[in-house]
C-alpha cells in the first residue's frame, strides 16, 4: 500500500514507490505494529542526503529486502527536516548507544515507540543480516529487548532533561567564549576543527559582535581568515553562489555538494556584518552572491524558500558542478579556458574524482584591476551558461518555517543595509548589486507573507508546507523563534505595525506552550504529539537551537515594544545556557551571539523622518549599530510603530533617538552626533 504519496515531504515521495510498505509517522504505525506483535524500523533522513539515497537504491527498493521488512516489522518514514522533534529524541538515543549519530539514522524501536537498537547507514548485506538478527531477538529474547529500550529510554530522559545550573551571561562568560575560540581556531586553512569541515557561521557572528563591543583584533581577524578561506574554496560556488553543507577535507576544497536553505541565510548575515564593520570588497560580493542564490535558485514566487538543493545528480555526486581543462576550454575557447584553469585551479590530476576539479578561487581578484575583474565576471557567466545546460540537482521544494525565518532576517540586513550605501565599484557591479537587491527584497517579503498566510493556523505555526499546502506537523519552538524574529526584521524594515503584531502573537505563544520551570524552554509544547521523551535541547548546531531562536525574538521584540517582561524572560533562558558557553562555545554561537546584543542593550534606535528610504541619519544608523541593534524609520508617531511614539521632528528636521536598555540620549538631528553616540 502506497501510503506515502500525500506526503507534503519530498524525502517521503521519494519512497512511495518502494517494495517496502511504508508508514508515514502515525499512531496507526504503532498501533499495526502492536496488533501484529512485530518490532517498528524508524528510518529518518532527508532528501538532500547522499547516504540516504545510497541506502535507499541498496536496500529500501530491493525486493528481498523489501519482503524481509513487510513480514517482519512495520516500517516508518521520517524526514528530519519535517520532524525535528521526532529525529532529536531518536538521534539522542542514536548517540546514546553508539557514541555518534548522523543520517540516514535506522531505528528498531517496540510498539510504543521506545528504542532498543540504532544506527545510521547500513550496506545491503550489513542490514540483511541485522533485519534476520532483530527478528530473531525480538521472537526468542523478548524480556532482554524490553530492558535494552527501558535503559535507552532512560538515558534519552536524562539528556533531554530540563533543569541544572543556571548564571547570568557575562561579559567574563561571553570574553572566556571567545578566547575557547581563539584556541581551537585553525590557523591554517580558518574555521575550527579538522574533516569533515563545517561553516561556522553562527561562531562568526558572535565573533564579529564580540569584536564591536570588545574591538578584539584576533576575534575580526579569526572571521575574515575564515570567511575569505571558505570563499575561495570549493565549498563556496564559485558560478552561481551560495554554499554548500560542507566540506570533506580540513582546507575548504571539496564540498559535500548538498546546498542547504539555513547555512546560505547564516553565512548570508556573516558576510554582510562584515562588509558592514570592514568594506571588505570580497565579503560585500559574496553577501550580494549568496542573496542572488536564495532569491533565484531556492526562493518559489508565492511559496516561500525550498529547503535544499541535493548532492547528487542522477545519482552522481558533484556531477553539475566540476570541471576538466577540456571542458574549460570546450565552453569558453583556448585563451580564456586557459586563464580560467589558472583562476579556478582547475588541473589535470583534478581536485575531485577521475581527474574534474571543484572550482577554487586560486587568485584575488576583488581587488584587481577593474579590467580583470570584468573578465573574470564574464567568464563566470559564460561558465554558468554551459553549467546550467548540464543535468541539475533535485530540489527539496518542501518549505520549512523555522529555515524561511533565518533567509527572511538575512535578507532584510542585507537589502537594508545596501540600500543605504550607494553604489559601489565598476558601473557592471554596482548594477549587479542594484539587481540582485531588487529580487532579494522581493523575494523576503514573498516569503514573509507566504508564512504569514499559511504557515500561521489559528495563532500558531506549522513547521512545513509544499506546493502552498501546509502539512499537519506542528511547529517547534525553533520556528517560533526563527520566524518571530524574521516578522520582527520585517517590522525594522517596512515599519509596518502588522509585522510586530504577528512577532508578538507567536512569542506570547511560545511562553504558553514551550516554557519550563527556571527560565527553560521545551523543544515541543505542551500540547504536541507525546514522545518517549519531550526534547529540550539547549545547543546550537547545523541551526540555532530552538532556546537561542527564541531568547534573540525576545530580546528584539522587547527592544521594539519596550515591554520589559520579555527581555526578563530572555535574559532567564540565557542564564540556563550560560554555564554550557564558556565550556563548549562551539555548540553555543547563536545564544552568546544573542548574549552580547543584551550586554549592549541592545541600542532602540528611532529616525523621525518623512523620508526614510533616503535619509542619512539611517543610513549611518545602520552602518554604526552596535550588536543586536533594533532600526525603525519613518513619520512621527507612527501606528503600529511604538519606537516613533511620542519622537517629533526637531526644527522640522529628520531626528534620531538612541536609547539603550529604555534610557535615551538627547535626539540628535546631525550625522556626527548620532555617530558619537553609537559608538
Amino acid at each position: 500500500m502506497n501510503r506515502l504519496a500525500e506526503a507534503t515531504s519530498p524525502y517521503l515521495l521519494q519512497h512511495a514507490d518502494n517494495p517496502v510498505d511504508w508508514w508515514p509517522w502515525c499512531d496507526d504505525a504503532f498501533a499495526e505494529a502492536k496488533r501484529r506483535d512485530v518490532p517498528v524500523l524508524i528510518s529518518v533522513g532527508y532528501s538532500a542526503c547522499h547516504w540516504c539515497h545510497v541506502m535507499a537504491h541498496e536496500s529500501f527498493e530491493d525486493e528481498a529486502v523489501g519482503k524481509l521488512l513487510n513480514e517482519g516489522f512495520v516500517s516508518i518514514k521520517v524526514d528530519r527536516e519535517e520532524r525535528p522533534d521526532v529525529d532529536a529524541v531518536y538521534m539522542t538515543a542514536t548517540q546514546a548507544m553508539t557514541g555518534q549519530g548522523g543520517w540516514p539514522m535506522t531505528v528498531f524501536a517496540t510498539p510504543d515507540g521506545t528504542p532498543f537498537f540504532c544506527g545510521t547507514y547500513f550496506p545491503r548485506p550489513n542490514f540483511v543480516r541485522l533485519l534476520e538478527s532483530v527478528g530473531t531477538a525480538w521472537r526468542d529474547q523478548r524480556e532482554a529487548v524490553l530492558r535494552q529500550g527501558a535503559a535507552v529510554v532512560q538515558a534519552i530522559g536524562g539528556a533531554q532533561a530540563v533543569g541544572g545550573p543556571t548564571a547570568p551571561l557575562t561579559a567574563e562568560l561571553l570574553d572566556a567564549a571567545a578566547d575557547q575560540l581563539a584556541s581551537e581556531y585553525d590557523e591554517v586553512n580558518g574555521g575550527f576543527g579538522g574533516a569533515p569541515k563545517f561553516p561556522p557561521h553562527m561562531n562568526l557572528l558572535f565573533l564579529l559582535r564580540h569584536h564591536q563591543r570588545t574591538r578584539s583584533a584576533r576575534s575580526l581577524e579569526i572571521v575574515r581568515h575564515t570567511c575569505e578561506a571558505m570563499a575561495r574554496g570549493g565549498l563556496h560556488d564559485q558560478l552561481a553562489g551560495g554554499f554548500a553543507r560542507y566540506s570533506v577535507d580540513g582546507h575548504w576544497t571539496v564540498p559535500h555538494f548538498e546546498k542547504m536553505l539555513y547555512d546560505n541565510a547564516l553565512l548570508l548575515r556573516v558576510y554582510t556584518q562584515l562588509w558592514r564593520l570592514t568594506g571588505d570588497a570580497l565579503a560585500l560580493r559574496v553577501a550580494r552572491d549568496t542573496a542572488r542564490f536564495l532569491a533565484d535558485e531556492l526562493h518559489r514566487p508565492g511559496q516561500g524558500f525550498a529547503s535544499a538543493l541535493d548532492a547528487d545528480t542522477e545519482g552522481v555526486e558533484g556531477l553539475t558542478y566540476v570541471w576538466t581543462p577540456a571542458q574549460l576550454v570546450e565552453a569558453l575557447g583556448e585563451e580564456d579556458g586557459r586563464w580560467a584553469a589558472d583562476l579556478f585551479a582547475v588541473t589535470d590530476a583534478g581536485s575531485f574524482e577521475e581527474g574534474t576539479s571543484v572550482l577554487r578561487l586560486a587568485r584575488d581578484v576583488d581587488d584587481a584591476d577593474p579590467a580583470v575583474r570584468e573578465r573574470w565576471q564574464v567568464v563566470v557567466r559564460r561558465l554558468l551558461a554551459a553549467r546550467d545546460a548540464r543535468p541539475q540537482p533535485a530540489r527539496d521544494d518542501k518549505v520549512v518555517a523555522a529555515w524561511n525565518g533565518l533567509a527572511i532576517t538575512a535578507l532584510a540586513e542585507f537589502v537594508r543595509l545596501v540600500e543605504t550605501t550607494g553604489r559601489l565599484g565598476t558601473e557592471g557591479e554596482a548594477n549587479l548589486l542594484e539587481g540582485v537587491t531588487i529580487v532579494a527584497d522581493g523575494a523576503m517579503r514573498d516569503a514573509a507573507e507566504y508564512l504569514a498566510r499559511v504557515h500561521v493556523v489559528d495563532g500558531r505555526l506549522r513547521r512545513a508546507s509544499r506546493d502552498g499546502r501546509v502539512g499537519e506537523p506542528a511547529g517547534v519552538l525553533e520556528d517560533y523563534g526563527c520566524v518571530a524574529e524574521a516578522f520582527c526584521a520585517m517590522h525594522q524594515l517596512t515599519g509596518e505595525g502588522r509585522w510586530l503584531d504577528l512577532a508578538g502573537q507567536l512569542i506570547d505563544a511560545a511562553l504558553a506552550h514551550f516554557a519550563a520551570p527556571g527560565g527553560a524552554f521545551h523543544d515541543t509544547a505542551d500540547d504536541a504529539e507525546q514522545l518517549v521523551a519531550r526534547p529540550a535541547d539547549p545547543t546550537d548546531n547545523a541551526t540555532p537551537s530552538g532556546r537561542s531562536a527564541i531568547v534573540a525574538a525576545l530580546v528584539g521584540y522587547a527592544a521594539l515594544t519596550g515591554e520589559n517582561r520579555y527581555r526578563e524572560a530572555a535574559e532567564a533562558a540565557l542564564s540556563t545556557v550560560a554555564p554550557i558557553v564558556g565550556r563548549h562555545a562551539r555548540f553555543t554561537g547563536y545564544a552568546a551571539t544573542v548574549g552580547e546584543a543584551l550586554l549592549s542593550g541592545p541600542y532602540e534606535i528611532a529616525v523621525a523622518t518623512e523620508d526614510p528610504a533616503g535619509d542619512p541619519l539611517l543610513a549611518a544608523a545602520y552602518r554604526h549599530a552596535p550588536p543586536g541593534a533594533v532600526i525603525v524609520a519613518g513619520p512621527p508617531d507612527r501606528p503600529g510603530t511604538p519606537l516613533l511614539a511620542d519622537r517629533p521632528l526637531v526644527d522640522g528636521r529628520a531626528t534620531a533617538y538612541v536609547c539603550r536598555g529604555f534610557v535615551c540620549q538627547r535626539p540628535v538631528t546631525d550625522v556626527e552626533e548620532l555617530v558619537g553616540q553609537l559608538r
